[in-house]
């Protein structure tokens, strides 16, 4: 295996992919590749290190393999991943290992995180905080095993507040990073004739959802095909669950999902989707897929039925199907198998988090090629964004239906119906709004009721959030739109 140029690097190991002959030399330890990654407790979707010489660390990728890391949510599993990674790759530089690392190298290496002048990759005290959890967590589990002591047990440090990583977009910008990164447009709005983007409809479709709905990326990617609403005439909303087991701290709530999000995804699911799933059973890719669950979707009363293994079938709802099953999930058609996840590889499988993670770095490292400097977005950004233009056109419809009450009047109506906190609250599937004050609050304070009053009759929201938020440091607007 070829040495990593730079440091420790993460991957994940894929073994529903055909299994790959070992070379000969290694052929008395197992017969092929993914028995051996099995024989070493490895499972499908595990992450695990390779340092710069092209090598594991059998003990840190034990810890990958360990209850303690698979109990985790996939997010969290990711991001101690990588924390993980980044410590290695500073005590790399300073040339010890691990298990040699003391409580100075920790301090050293929180200076360089978050103070460092020579570090153009500074970052938030919240984005510090999830390192220390994550190399904590090693460290407790390979304490036990290796006599190896914490070197992050005394450290001092602060959380932060979940404000300081919060950004927004208003609709323009959403639209205009969408366009430049996804859709292959450039600066003038034209089709840039040098874009080969393959999965315009797909990535489009799906960052359109994040913007629709408000959902996490986890969430809007573990979305199965009979949970999509049917597109209805005269609606131009359409009613969504959000199941339980598909949500942060396993509380689903109720989402809407605009007529645009709809026909969007509807298309992409009869367009490029179909032509991937097509292409997957011409080949007999499907067939190969280790894991998959051959399921039954009954004619009444919803849900799916699984095999349990014993040449049964199990009925269960959907609220209660992880992620991980539903990417498993395939049901027969007349043409063959098809997966039920509804966000696909151009190979036809379920895709993985990670997949869309990539979808938005190469989004972006695309728009700054093009000469846009500090015009990036992530994934939460949308959801963040999204917070903000429900809030914008709940202080909207709020005044217009409580302007004609007394102070008194108004204080009885929202302490029976809520103000526009709860509607995003609700939006969000928050269980407090306090949550929902805590993380969304800052932006929101310039919104003056003046100017929310001079906008209210009949002012595109889109165009009032331009306006509203156009000198806040923290709303980013369409760049192209301030500079003309």
């Amino acid at each position: 295996m070829a040495a990593n140029p730079v440091g420790w690097h993460v991957y994940r190991y894929d073994l529903e992919r055909p299994a790959l002959d070992l070379p000969e030399y290694l052929s008395p330890y197992a017969p092929d590749l993914r028995t051996w990654i099995e024989r070493l407790g490895g499972g499908h979707g595990q992450r695990f290190l390779l340092g710069p010489d092209g090598l594991p660390d059998l003990r840190v990728n034990a810890f990958f393999a360990s209850p303690t890391m698979r109990n985790l949510s996939d997010l969290t599993n990711r991001d101690y991943a990588y924390s993980l990674a980044l410590w290695l790759n500073f005590l790399l530089v300073l040339g010890r290992g691990w298990w040699e690392a003391t409580e100075d190298d920790a301090a050293e290496f929180q200076f360089w995180r978050l103070t460092d002048p020579g570090n153009d990759q500074r970052v938030q005290k919240s984005s510090f905080a999830k390192d220390v959890a994550g190399c904590k967590k090693f460290y407790k589990w390979a304490g036990r095993r290796y006599q190896v002591v914490d070197p992050f047990d005394e450290l001092e440090y602060e959380r932060g507040r979940r404000q300081e990583n919060v950004k927004w977009l208003d609709p323009a910008a959403i639209r205009r990073w969408r366009d430049l990164g996804l859709r292959g447009r450039g600066l003038d709005g034209r089709r840039d004739r040098r874009w080969r983007g393959r999965n315009d409809q797909r990535d489009g479709a799906f960052v359109d959802g994040l913007y629709g709905t408000g959902l996490r990326l986890t969430s809007w990617g573990s979305v199965v095909l009979p949970e999509l609403p049917r597109m209805a005439p005269g609606r131009g909303y359409f009613t969504c669950s959000l199941a339980d087991e598909c949500a942060k701290g396993g509380n689903g709530y109720t989402y809407w999902m605009p007529r645009t999000v709809a026909a969007g995804v509807h298309a992409y699911r009869e367009g490029a989707r179909a032509r991937a799933v097509r292409q997957a059973q011409e080949s007999g890719l499907y067939e190969a897929v280790r894991g998959m669950r051959v399921a039954r979707l009954p004619r009444r009363g919803g849900g799916v039925e699984i095999p349990d293994g014993s040449g049964g079938m199990v009925r269960k709802a959907w609220n209660d199907v992880p992620p991980q099953v539903r990417k498993r999930l395939f049901i027969e058609t007349r043409q063959g198998l098809e997966p039920l996840s509804l966000w696909l590889n151009e190979d036809g499988l379920p895709r993985e988090e990670h997949g869309w993670h990539h979808t938005f770095e190469a989004a972006n490292t695309r728009i700054a090629d093009l000469g846009l400097e500090n015009f990036t977005c992530t994934a939460h950004m949308h959801r963040h964004s999204f917070a903000l233009r429900w809030y914008s056109v709940g202080k909207l419809v709020w005044k217009q239906q409580l302007g004609h009450l007394t102070e008194d009047e108004t204080r009885d109506f929202r302490d029976q119906f809520g103000d526009h906190w709860h509607l995003v609250q609700t939006m969000l599937g928050h269980l407090s709004v306090e949550t929902t004050k805590s993380v969304y609050l800052g932006p929101f304070r310039n919104l003056q009721v003046e100017l929310l009053l001079a906008h209210a009759e009949g002012f595109p929201v889109a165009r009032f959030m331009a306006d509203a938020f156009a000198g806040h440091s923290r709303v980013r607007t369409d760049p192209l739109a301030v500079t003309r």
